[in-house]
């Protein structure tokens, strides 16, 4: 008996369904040879830093930095019964080995690894690589296993990832937030994207705009135009030396040039191309993706390649007459040319995405609008992919007016080739793309050298430079993906740029939404007032974009056998010592992080309490004091615990307030409000009414 494990409950019903494994148990199929099991994401994982010391369950400068002599896991407190059930199927006599089949890539295999390690499993088990969920490849898949063996090294860079960023995440969030005292979540990953934003958002700001200006003459049929003067004058001076003079033309260059058509996606691209053209986060791409490629309609989406692999040369021509069929858009006549998208040198884990052959009989229409919008994407970029080049030619002219040399271009495209098919899917969009290709230059008329053009009309025109863009998810995708090449570059080593990895991206930009350092603005991220505050304050030890990509190109050395993962984690642990040591003596400004008004003095500890959204609450972690707005005292009353009644609270213990309600009675009454604070969980509060008086006006 085999037991086979997948990610997920779906994909293993899928694989069962294949192996014929059909009779149902707790948590398991059964059937044919096989049972068939699940993971629910990450089981297992690297365990928190108190279980190695109750100690660090208090955050201290004096106990960084923390590394773990000996690792240690622990199951996720909310998927302890599924492990179970994956642990006793595992021990189960009759189940003779096993067969991984979680996500082919780098955390799947992490995934897998480490339930089989913390169950104490021994059991021989076999590699499942596949790149779709279609029957015929899950069977294709089965008659090819792999010995598990041959992913020990992508098992052990999974690992060193998830070292690394525990690594960096605990010492160094504990160290920068115990020094300026507010929570400053510091990520391997995390950290230098954000200093991307605020870098380029600093850029923009610091930005000035500078004016320019030309000369352009018109010569009836056309245009040209000087080079930049050096100022308003200087264009005004030539402006009115070429007016109504002859410009000569001396010199008339034309170029045939062409345009290649866009690869096939990876996964980055797409996520690109989905935020482009659909506004789509990249996190929704990439769940999108997950699913069309859970529902046998898209090939696995966590790649990294452009390229299909030599042996899928003869499947294309299929696919693409089937995408040709499918898709809303008239897809021009064209002969394709598939040797463009073949390349097996650079197919590392998986192939480009490409739609699946069962997308020709599944009812698209029924699918979610987002998960139809990323299939059509897949498709259209397939088409376009083998589609021919885009040919033009460019006509260069430079006339002399003036004693000053003029250009002149002109462009005219003499074969539309894969453009016209882009075209035409765009013309089915809501919003268009940015056109960025130059082409409404239009044609220049026919011209010789010495033609002359008598009485042209000439004038200044004035420009202004223009600063960065902001960051919008695919600009930022694409700034993450290319970070650091420069540097790899010299080094010959482009591919192994860049922050994170594809499959991970997503998440990065979701946490940093999250954790409140950055906010989407339209179809902008931005960073907030705690982000670049953050970024302000981190050393470029910990933001560095070029040291994060040199770390992520050390990882896959590790996935390579090129480097020993005791090595690459010992470059982690000496740069959070040295941070350590460093900033042992920093006088912190704290006051960058202080966003909440200081409204008075905790009476249990004395350290400041400031306003939340529901609360006014003690900003010392330990101490556990706390007015609610909402609090039952004063919603009994009718009354609603304001800012300005917990600042004279805090100073005087007391305040004087008026139309109480009494539930009691019915009636408003006037009376003390006294904060009458025990230390227990809940602060109270007590009623002192002012004394009775007699007929006598005596007490």
């Amino acid at each position: 008996m085999k037991l086979v494990i997948a990610e997920k409950p779906s994909v293993a019903q899928s694989l069962a369904a294949v192996l014929g494994a059909k009779e149902r148990g707790q948590g398991y199929l059964q059937g044919n040879g096989y049972v068939v099991s699940w993971c629910v994401g990450h089981l297992i994982g690297l365990a928190a830093a108190d279980s190695y010391d109750p100690k660090y369950s208090k955050w201290c400068y004096e106990d960084l930095p923390i590394i773990p002599k000996q690792w240690k896991y622990a199951v996720a407190p909310d998927k302890k019964e599924q492990y179970e059930v994956l642990a006793s199927l595992m021990n189960r006599p009759d189940v003779e080995s096993l067969v991984c089949a979680t996500d082919a890539g780098r955390e799947g295999e992490l995934i897998f690894r480490l339930v089989y390690d913390h169950a104490g499993c021994r059991k021989p088990f076999e590699r499942l690589w596949i790149s779709s969920m279609e029957d015929s490849a899950i069977r294709e898949g089965f008659q090819s296993l792999r010995p598990g063996s041959e992913y020990d090294r992508l098992y052990e860079a999974a690992l060193c990832r998830a070292k690394a960023d525990w690594l960096v995440g605990i010492t160094g969030t504990r160290l920068f937030s115990t020094l300026y005292r507010k929570t400053l979540n510091v990520g391997r990953v995390m950290t230098p994207t954000l200093a991307l934003v605020v870098d380029r958002e600093a850029a923009i700001s610091e930005f000035k705009k500078e004016k320019f200006y030309t000369v352009v003459l018109d010569c009836g049929k056309f245009t040209a135009s000087s080079d930049r003067c050096e100022n308003r004058k200087a264009a005004d001076h030539l402006s009115a030396a070429c007016s109504t003079q002859a410009a000569v033309v001396k010199q008339v260059e034309k170029k045939q040039k062409s345009t290649q058509p866009p690869k096939l996606y990876d996964l980055t691209s797409l996520q690109r191309d989905g935020n482009r053209l659909y506004g789509y986060t990249a996190q929704q791409v990439l769940d999108y993706a997950q699913a069309l490629y859970e529902k046998k309609l898209l090939t696995y989406p966590r790649t990294d390649s452009n390229y299909l692999t030599e042996d899928m040369k003869d499947s294309i021509p299929g696919l693409c007459d089937m995408a040709a069929s499918i898709v809303s858009f008239t897809v021009p006549s064209f002969e394709r040319d598939i040797s463009r998208v073949i390349d097996s040198s650079k197919v590392s884990d998986h192939h480009a995405l490409l739609p699946t052959k069962q997308a020709a009989s599944a009812d698209l229409a029924s699918l979610p609008a987002g998960e139809r919008n990323i299939l059509t994407l897949v498709m259209a970029r397939l088409l376009t992919a083998v589609a021919p080049k885009h040919i033009y030619e460019d006509t260069s002219a430079v006339l002399e007016c003036g004693g000053t040399s003029f250009t002149a271009k002109g462009r005219v495209v003499t074969s539309a080739g894969f453009k016209a098919l882009e075209q035409a899917f765009f013309s089915t969009l809501k919003k268009k793309p940015e056109d960025d290709t130059k082409e409404d230059a239009g044609a220049l008329p026919p011209l010789t050298d010495g033609q002359t053009f008598e009485k042209v009309k000439a004038c200044a025109k004035e420009g202004t430079t223009s600063p960065p863009k902001h960051f919008t998810e695919d600009l930022l995708l694409s700034a993450m993906e290319h970070a650091s090449a420069a540097e790899f570059a010299e080094i010959g080593d482009v591919e192994r740029t860049g922050l994170g990895t594809p499959a991970t991206r997503a998440g990065v930009l979701e946490k940093l939404v999250r954790g409140g350092f950055l906010e989407r603005k339209g179809r902008q991220l931005l960073p907030t007032k705690k982000g670049f505050n953050l970024i302000v304050v981190l050393p470029d030890a910990i933001k560095s974009a070029h040291l994060t990509a040199q770390w992520e190109a050390e990882l896959k050395a590790v996935e390579h056998g090129e480097q020993e993962s005791a090595v690459f984690l010992g470059g982690i642990e000496k740069l959070m010592s040295d941070l350590v040591a460093q900033y042992h003596a920093v006088s912190a400004d704290t006051s960058m992080f202080q966003q909440r008004e200081v409204i008075g003095k905790c009476p249990r500890c004395g350290s400041d309490v400031v306003e939340g959204k529901k609360n006014f609450y003690c900003t010392n972690r330990e101490c556990q004091f706390s007015m609610w707005k909402d609090d039952r005292f004063f919603t009994s009353k009718h009354k609603e615990l304001t800012k300005p009644m917990a600042a004279a609270l805090l100073k005087n213990g007391r305040i004087k307030m008026k139309g109480l309600f009494s539930e009691k009675k019915g009636v408003l009454y006037d009376a003390v409000v006294v904060l009458a604070d025990t230390g227990d969980k809940y602060v109270n509060y007590k009623i002192e009414l002012p004394p009775r008086q007699n007929k006598n006006g005596k007490e």
